[in-house]
C-alpha cells in the first residue's frame, strides 16, 4: 500500500506542474491525429500509410542494431522524404485543406440561416422521381447533393443553371442527345446549382470491373467531400448511391428516397434543437405565441 500511495503522490504531483495550455496543447494534438487517421483510414492512403509505417521501423531497427550502411541510406532518403510524403498524398492533404476552409459553421451558429426542410424534401422527390423513369428507360444519370463542403470548383466545369429542382428539368438534362448529359448535376440546398459538371474519378483499385465512369466519377466525388452522389446506369438501369467512398447499389426508389431524406435532412430532434435557437423577429415571435396559444386549446 505505501508504495501505492508513493506512486499516486508522485502522479499528482506531476499534474499539478502541468499548465491549461498544455491540456489545450495535448487536445488539439489529439485531435489533429485523430482527423489524420480517420482521413488516410478512409482512403487509398492507409497502404501508403503502412509503408511509412514500415520504414520508419526499420530505420529504428538499423540504429539499435547498428546497421551503419543501412542507416545511412535510410537516414538519406528522410531528407527528401517530407517532399515525397506531400507528392504522394496530395488528394488527401488537399481535402483535409478544403474540409477546413470550406466547411460551413452553422451548426456552431445558433443564428445560422435553417434551410428550408421542404425546398430540400422536393429536390429528394423529384429526383427520386426522375432516377424511377430514367432507370427504366436504362438512360444514365449522376446527380451531386451538395453537403458541408462546397464544391464551387466543380461547378465550375460545367454550366450554372441555378434553378428549381423538378423531374422534368433533370429528364431533359439527362436526355441522350442534351448537350450535359455526360456530365454531373449539382444540387446545393435543394437547388439545382449547377450541370455538365466534370467529377473526379476514384483510382480505388478495389472497385469492381463491371461498374464504368459514370460510377467511378460518382464513388470519387463521395472519395473527395462529403457529398452524397445519386448514380442511374445507362447499361443495367440500377440506381445507386454513393457515400464517403462506399457505392450502395441496386436501389429501388423507395430505398433511395428514404437514403436521401436520412442523409439530407436534419433529424427531428436536431430540427428542434435548430427551432428552439431559431432568431426571430417580434412580430414573428408574437405570431407563434399565438399558434403555440391556440395549439393548446
Amino acid at each position: 500500500m505505501e508504495v501505492v500511495r508513493t506512486i499516486m503522490e508522485g502522479v499528482l504531483r506531476y499534474l499539478g506542474t502541468i499548465a491549461l495550455t498544455d491540456w489545450l496543447d495535448i487536445a488539439l494534438l489529439a485531435y489533429l491525429l485523430y482527423r489524420a487517421l480517420k482521413l488516410v483510414g478512409r482512403s487509398r492512403a492507409a497502404s501508403l500509410g503502412r509503408g511509412v509505417l514500415v520504414f520508419l521501423l526499420a530505420l529504428a531497427l538499423s540504429d539499435v542494431l547498428r546497421l551503419n550502411s543501412i542507416n545511412w541510406i535510410l537516414r538519406n532518403i528522410v531528407t527528401v522524404g517530407a517532399l515525397a510524403l506531400i507528392v504522394l498524398f496530395q488528394p488527401e492533404i488537399r481535402r483535409l485543406l478544403e474540409q477546413v476552409g470550406s466547411s460551413r459553421l452553422s451548426s456552431f451558429n445558433p443564428f445560422a440561416r435553417v434551410q428550408q426542410t421542404s425546398v430540400i424534401e422536393t429536390a429528394i422527390a423529384q429526383t427520386v422521381d426522375a432516377c424511377a423513369e430514367m432507370s427504366e428507360a436504362h438512360t444514365g444519370m449522376l446527380v451531386v447533393f451538395e453537403r458541408n463542403l462546397k464544391l464551387d470548383d466543380i461547378a465550375r466545369t460545367g454550366t450554372i443553371v441555378d434553378a428549381q429542382v423538378s423531374s422534368q428539368l433533370l429528364k431533359n438534362i439527362f436526355f441522350v442527345k442534351a448537350a450535359m448529359h455526360d456530365g454531373a448535376v449539382i444540387i446545393r440546398d435543394g437547388r439545382l446549382l449547377a450541370g455538365g459538371c466534370i467529377l473526379p474519378l476514384s483510382h480505388n483499385a478495389n472497385i469492381s470491373r463491371d461498374l464504368g465512369t459514370r460510377h467511378r466519377a460518382g464513388i470519387g466525388m463521395s472519395e473527395n467531400s462529403d457529398a452524397v452522389v445519386v448514380i442511374v446506369s445507362e447499361e443495367t438501369g440500377a440506381i445507386s448511391v454513393a457515400i464517403r467512398g462506399m457505392l450502395k447499389r441496386h436501389l429501388t426508389a423507395q430505398t433511395l428516397e428514404k437514403l436521401l431524406t436520412n442523409e439530407l435532412l436534419p433529424a427531428p430532434e436536431e430540427q428542434e434543437t435548430q427551432d428552439k435557437f431559431r432568431l426571430r423577429l417580434p412580430w414573428q415571435r408574437k405570431a407563434g405565441k399565438e399558434a403555440d396559444g391556440d395549439a393548446d386549446e
